[in-house]
């Protein structure tokens, strides 16, 4: 006696596949780029491991920096994870807040020297401190905070390394050194505090 054929309860047809790649599809098309890095994330502690490091970096150094995405640091110092500690923002300036970061490495984590990297082509050579007012027409408040915009970007970094040498809160003040990033070759130029530039 014959039996008809028929799917296994088992079987996904070519519908529901489609079907499914399609849901998928405009699930991917609303997340968000958080989405995306929450789901990267998912990915990386699948796999991760507790190195079982201390808080305190490895070389005893903070490195300020710009938040600029060119700026992949840990690559371009050859840092490793825990090597150091990274504090960045929009220019690399040596805020108030920075400030307490170092402050906070130093007297609490045990570092003892402090690198400083701006780079070329920096975003806030291109603006000033209208940039305060312009927000002010537009929210009705000026911000609190300083612009912190610059022309010359080897000046910056010297004001940047007086800062913080000349901070009351910071124990070690001794190692301190400036350098401007080039966006397009990767490499470190040195700022002499003095105005004279070391050679690459």
């Amino acid at each position: 006696m014959s039996t008809s054929a028929h799917p296994s309860a088992g079987a996904i047809s070519p519908q529901t596949t489609a079907n499914a790649e399609n849901a998928a599809n405009a699930l991917n098309a609303e997340s968000t780029v958080t989405d995306r890095l929450v789901e990267a994330n998912a990915r990386y502690a699948a796999d991760f491991t507790d190195p079982g490091m201390d808080a305190r970096p490895v070389l005893r150094v903070a490195v300020v920096a710009c938040m600029d995405a060119r700026l992949d640091l840990h690559a371009a110092l050859g840092l490793e994870l825990g090597d150091c500690h990274t504090v960045r923002n929009a220019g690399g300036v040596v805020t108030d807040d920075v400030i307490r970061s170092l402050t906070i490495s130093q007297r609490a984590l045990g570092t003892r020297s402090v690198m400083l990297v701006h780079h070329t082509g920096c975003g806030l050579e291109s603006l000033t401190e209208d940039f305060r007012h312009e927000i002010e027409d537009e929210v009705g408040q000026r911000p609190a905070w300083a612009v912190e915009a610059f022309r010359d970007v080897d000046q910056d970094v010297r004001q940047s390394m007086q800062r913080v040498r000349t901070s009351p809160f910071l124990l070690h003040t001794d190692d301190v050194r400036g350098f401007v990033f080039d966006v397009t070759t990767g490499l470190l130029r040195e700022i002499d505090p003095i105005g004279t530039n070391s050679p690459a």
